[in-house]
């Protein structure tokens, strides 16, 4: 390269897990990079749910790009969201604007998906931003709350009934999670509830939960589960949710707190590169990516994370975060390649294993063909998660937040913000809330 000549201007959009390895495998490269991103942080999704449950708090696992990448001169920031992207002018179209490229990584990750009905969205929730761990958050601690004025035994059964749609990591880590906060840490806070009663039910269209991860650990998670009192449901897919419960499998299941954990969409970003470029995209919205990770027919973009499609011997890589950061490292190093005049190489995705944690010292885990669950998982967990944490200051407060909940089974994030009203009346018998408020 012409050390004289101006150096070649890389566009990121997305700060997920792929984006930021991908700016830092360039933070030495003779390049100019500027990340876009329609948050100002990085969020850790992985302990989303804890957020969610009161565990943790929003802070505690999201860190501002600005911060993040604040030592690496070459790179800058844009607060915005990417609406388009031209490939012919290697333009990325924003809402408010428009930036150049030279090339140009796309790591906009996935969002809910609801199968076709979309107008599930407001009564089962689903998790993938601070915003919706918030909201949940809020609607299980006004759910006992709601319990706790209400005098007919009928609705307090329905406000002490969570449902998790989908048995995949968030769902199973969800309803663990919720089975704790019912059991161990609301216990004393109430007089005329018992939280201890609350079902916490699990339902999966398939046959098994955590169906991405070996048998042993399928059955090993189940009977974890049950062991905390989650009734797991399979086989027996949804087909109606509304503000005051489920259908599923023919039958009918009243709930006041729904929660969505069964499927995910590719984001839309990837449907927008096929107005300048014949993209092909898979069944679930994703690009199908060339070896390399390019887009065939865009010259300079590479798709990677959860918006890509791509196999690696013969296996699809799964949509995990240690799959994204692979793919951010290796869009990086084939761009500095092809800067060099020099072919670039492909990907080829080195499975370190998958953990998924059920409780307090319960978890499974499958590592290099080992099959581990219990105590020793969840302490791989444990650390396997505060190591990816960005950031000194959030793996301290995690650390100390969890080795509280640990000893005195005590969540200090269990805040319920915004107004309550809406929540309470969502669904609501007029005859019952009069009763309640007579009392």
């Amino acid at each position: 390269m012409d050390p004289v000549a101006p150096f070649k201007h890389v566009v990121i959009v997305g700060g997920g897990f792929g984006g930021i390895a991908a700016a830092r495998a360039l933070r030495r490269a003779p390049v100019r990079l500027t990340m876009i991103d329609r948050r100002n942080h990085h969020l850790f999704q992985p302990l989303l749910y804890q957020v969610a449950t009161a565990a943790l708090n929003p802070s505690d696992i999201a860190s501002p790009i600005r911060r993040i990448l604040r030592r690496q001169r070459n790179a800058s920031v844009i607060l915005g969201e990417a609406s388009s992207i031209d490939t012919r002018r290697k333009i990325v179209q924003l809402l408010d604007g428009e930036v150049a490229y030279d090339y140009l990584i796309v790591a906009t990750g996935a969002t809910h998906s609801y199968f076709g009905h979309d107008e599930w969205l407001e009564p089962a929730p689903g998790l993938k931003t601070l915003e919706d761990a918030v909201e949940i958050r809020r609607r299980v601690l006004v759910a006992y709350e709601a319990a706790e004025r209400e005098v007919d035994a009928a609705e307090v059964s329905n406000w002490m009934t969570f449902v998790i749609i989908g048995a995949g990591p968030t769902g199973v880590e969800m309803a663990g999670a919720l089975a704790e906060i019912s059991r161990r840490v609301l216990e004393r806070d109430f007089r005329r509830i018992d939280p201890g009663n609350a079902r916490i039910i699990l339902i999966e269209a398939g046959p098994k939960v955590l169906p991405a991860m070996s048998p042993e650990s399928s059955v090993s998670a189940r009977r974890q589960l049950e062991r905390l009192g989650v009734e797991v449901i399979t086989d027996s897919p949804v087909t109606a949710i509304d503000d005051r419960g489920v259908t599923h499998g023919g039958t009918r299941l009243d709930s006041r707190t729904v929660i969505w954990a069964a499927g995910v969409a590719a984001s839309p970003l990837g449907k927008a590169l096929g107005a300048t470029t014949e993209v092909t995209l898979d069944r679930a919205g994703r690009v199908i990516v060339n070896q390399d990770l390019s887009v065939a027919g865009a010259d300079g973009v590479f798709v990677i994370g959860d918006l890509a499609s791509i196999k690696s011997d013969g296996k699809p890589v799964p949509g995990l975060s240690p799959a994204a950061m692979q793919e951010g490292r290796h869009a990086a190093k084939n761009i500095l390649r092809l800067i060099r005049g020099k072919p670039t190489i492909p990907f080829r995705y080195r499975d370190k294993g998958t953990l998924a944690t059920i409780g307090k010292a319960a978890a499974v885990a499958d590592i290099a063909g080992l099959h581990l669950s219990g105590l020793v998982a969840w302490l791989m967990w444990l650390f396997v998660h505060i190591f990816f944490l960005i950031g000194f200051r959030n793996r301290f407060i995690v650390i100390v937040e969890w080795a509280w909940t640990y000893v005195r089974n005590d969540r200090g994030a269990r805040l319920i913000t915004g107004d309550v009203e809406p929540l309470l009346e969502r669904g609501e018998k007029p005859e019952n809330r009069e009763r309640m408020l007579s009392e």
